[in-house]
């Protein structure tokens, strides 16, 4: 290494760190020595002249220290930083013309127009065929959104890598296109990638929210949902109840045809028959209105197609369709489907007609409850008086 080059890097790596803005994450002293690593391979790979591959060297040290000035026209604000210590190092005015040309080459649309700025442009663009690719252009996201200079969404991102690697960027040099370009092109392949998958994750978000503006509110689902859970509940409950009475009564009445009937040939047991009539007639009534209140009542179960386009049917109920032809309701079902007033519709005759049920089976429950509480007590009241007043040691001998 050259003693000018030591100073250099010496000289630019205290300016990019005590006087860049922290701000700058790309921009920056890794960035600046990455350049000129990617300067001395293209140099390596080339039969340049000591004095050319110097320039060049010290070009890309300091391609980039107009930064500390701010990022607008930094090429030329770094030229004139470049011009001023090149010329306190009493070098070569030429070859500080020079130097100051290779370093304005970097400007972003420049076209080259020798070896050394094709080099330089190679150099500056390098990581474009690196494997970190992703993570270096995040750190200029990040920076260009802290400088307030551009705000990109993670899309927009990657639209515009996609734009500077596929249609912007080249590169010039042959040791360039030989080694770079094909991870450039891999890079580029991944952007591409990362571009349909955004795509279809749009794609399936605009599914999501046309199927959400199409089918019902959330609210309105969690209301249906909810209160025909609670009635299902209640039918539940309303059965289990009637079936406790049912096993009660018959209970009941197979203790009364196995003990008590029996008995009551014998004439010094007649004084137990209205009793025993009391209480077997009470239990049957209430086994009878236990039988009604878990009756279920089966309609039609057909229905024309002139009822599914008038809207008359409910669809969701059996009972209406348990005779139809399965490629009937099918096309029933269809209809049904491409309406949502339809569907409302139904939803709610459903949840009416199951509130009428569930209203007859807990109408028919109280009366029998009470039906067989009474016939309980009376039974009890029957059973004493009838000991009390013409049990065996009331009867004349």
């Amino acid at each position: 290494m050259s003693e000018i080059i030591a100073k250099t890097e010496s000289f630019v790596s205290d300016l990019l760190t005590t006087k860049l803005d922290s701000r700058y994450l790309y921009h920056n002293l890794t960035h600046t020595r990455r350049v000129v690593k990617s300067t001395k391979e293209i140099i390596n790979s080339l039969d340049l002249d000591l004095k050319d591959s110097e320039d060049l060297v010290l070009a890309a040290w300091l391609h980039d220290v107009g930064y500390i000035k701010g990022s607008e026209n930094h090429e030329e604000a770094g030229s004139a930083i470049a011009r001023e210590y090149l010329e306190n190092e009493n070098y070569d005015s030429e070859r500080i013309k020079d130097v100051v040309n290779i370093i304005l080459s970097t400007k972003r649309y420049h076209s080259p127009s020798n070896l050394k700025e094709e080099i330089i442009r190679d150099a500056d663009a390098s990581h474009f065929a690196q494997k970190s690719y992703t993570e270096t252009c995040e750190l200029l996201r990040s920076e260009l959104s802290q400088l307030g200079l551009a705000e990109y969404s993670q899309k927009e991102w990657v639209k515009a890598n996609m734009k500077m690697l596929g249609k912007e960027h080249k590169y010039y040099t042959d040791y360039a296109k030989e080694f770079w370009q094909p991870k450039k092109d891999k890079n580029l392949k991944k952007l591409a990638k990362e571009q349909k998958a955004e795509k279809q994750i749009a794609k399936k978000e605009a599914l999501k929210a046309k199927y959400k503006s199409e089918s019902p509110d959330r609210g309105i689902q969690t209301l249906f949902r909810v209160t025909l859970k609670n009635h299902l509940t209640l039918s539940d409950i309303a059965d289990t109840k009637a079936n406790i009475l049912l096993s009660v009564n018959a209970i009941i009445i197979s203790l009364a045809l196995s003990n008590l009937i029996p008995k009551l040939d014998n004439p010094s047991n007649h004084y137990l028959i209205v009793p025993s009539v009391i209480f077997v007639v009470f239990s049957v009534i209430s086994m009878i209105l236990a039988v009604l209140a878990t009756r279920p009542n089966v309609t039609s179960g057909e229905f024309t197609k002139e009822d599914v386009k008038n809207k008359k049917v409910n669809l969701l109920f059996f009972g209406n369709f348990h005779k139809m032809k399965l490629e009937d309701y099918q096309w029933a079902i269809s209809e049904l489907v491409k309406d949502k007033e339809y569907i409302y519709s139904s939803l709610t005759k459903d949840l009416y007609f199951l509130g009428l049920v569930l209203n007859r089976k807990y109408k028919i429950l109280r009366w029998t409850y009470t039906i067989f509480m009474i016939g309980t007590v009376l039974s009890v009241i029957a059973f004493a008086v009838a000991f009390q007043y013409y049990g065996p040691d009331r009867m004349p001998l």
